[in-house]
């Protein structure tokens, strides 16, 4: 497969570097065109990559064409591209949050093979999250070639469109929401006399180390919660003070807002 990514952004930059550097797919196979010439040839020459000076001419060298554009230039740049993208018979994935599957074909046609993926900002460091699906015309193979895609930037999994909300408010957006508990940890720290970039460093790696501990093992999290704390301990203390402050009904109405507000932008891009 080759594949062609038209918008050489942060997101789209994260997940061809990491798809090259861990030997998904050779640079060599990877052709660019962003607006801003000089960027995408900077990533062809990281990568060993192909510049294209125009999208029209990376679409005609590739099997997979990445619309990697702001979901505000979706419309425009297939406007451009349809007749290419259409009559070559070209498998399309798209990385553009709120732009419905629906609306993709209504701008292509329902005969192509269209991908759309949500992925999330931790693929700049191959751990990211993405939900991937696709729509009638596309085949399992194609699919599960794009979650692989994925998979070797982080996690991938395939999720029922009318799920992709939900995956963005608990995968998508929440890495800005874990950002901000560290650095309420942090402050808290500053607050008992610990430097700022001490104490970021200190809560970063205690969370860090708690989400692998998730991941490694089967158990429920109130069961690691449980280990933690001790009886009459500091711990305990703590977290009776956080839900006294409603903490977990906190977070799942920062998750249902954010869900809203996705649920939103999809309506208006039908």
């Amino acid at each position: 497969m080759k594949i062609g990514f038209i918008g050489t952004g942060n997101m789209a930059s994260a997940i061809i570097l990491g798809a090259v550097k861990s030997n998904f797919i050779p640079g060599k196979d990877i052709y660019l065109y962003d607006v801003f010439t000089q960027k995408a040839q900077e990533l062809s020459n990281e990568i060993d990559g192909n510049a294209c000076a125009t999208a029209k001419e990376a679409i005609k060298e590739v099997d997979i064409v990445f619309l990697a554009v702001k979901p505000n230039m979706i419309e425009k740049v297939l406007a451009d591209l349809k007749e290419e993208i259409v009559n070559q018979k070209k498998i399309v994935v798209s990385i553009a949050a709120g732009t419905t599957i629906d609306k993709l074909e209504k701008n292509l046609s329902k005969q192509t093979p269209i991908i759309r993926v949500m992925p999330n900002v931790n693929a700049m460091i191959n751990l990211g999250a993405a939900a991937v699906t696709g729509n009638t015309a596309s085949n399992s193979e194609q699919v599960h070639y794009i979650i692989d895609l994925f998979a070797s930037i982080g996690k991938a999994w395939e999720v029922e469109e009318k799920d992709f909300s939900t995956f963005t408010a608990l995968a998508g957006s929440s890495p800005a929401y874990a950002y901000l508990f560290i650095d309420s940890l942090a402050r808290a720290g500053v607050k008992h006399g610990i430097a700022k970039d001490k104490a970021l460093q200190y809560a970063a790696q205690a969370v860090l180390g708690s989400a692998q501990m998730i991941l490694d093992s089967n158990e429920n999290p109130w069961t690691l919660i449980d280990r933690v704390c001790s009886p009459g301990g500091t711990t305990v203390a703590g977290l009776l003070k956080l839900e006294e402050e409603a903490f977990l009904a906190t977070v799942v109405k920062g998750i249902d807002a954010t869900i809203a507000r996705d649920e939103e932008l999809s309506q208006n891009s039908k």
